[in-house]
């Protein structure tokens, strides 16, 4: 079990703001501000469990949520390029991957590739 995860950020400031916009379609919400540490965290559920900190050199990571339908992640995809983030993949079934899969990808402005899925069990 993963208890939280971090992405690094160049402009916290920045990408505190698009992950406002980008997550809020999956439930997410700002929950742990500290611009004195560069740092801040999101909360879907029970705890914050996905955090964003400024470094000096970022090296793109990857994270996916999974989201509660198709809907949430075709609005994840609209935010998220709204608010700034580019297209790595419009919202569809990867079939390559599994037969239901469906999910989005965006790059936000460092390049970190950030997924979301949902895993629809009754594809064929």
């Amino acid at each position: 079990m993963i208890a939280h995860a971090t992405l690094a950020v160049s402009d916290y400031n920045t990408a505190k703001e698009f992950y406002k916009k980008a997550l809020a379609p999956l439930g997410y919400e700002f929950t742990e501000d500290h611009p004195e540490w560069g740092a801040g965290g999101y909360k879907e559920g029970g705890h914050t469990s996905f955090w964003i900190g400024q470094k000096p050199t970022v090296v793109g990571g990857h994270v996916a949520f999974e989201a509660k339908n198709k809907e949430a992640v075709d609005a994840f995809y609209k935010e998220a390029l709204a608010a700034g983030g580019k297209d790595n993949g419009a919202p569809g079934y990867r079939k390559d991957y599994w037969s239901g899969y469906y999910a989005a990808f965006v790059h936000d402005k460092d390049g970190n590739n950030v997924e979301v899925v949902w895993f629809d069990y009754d594809a064929k």
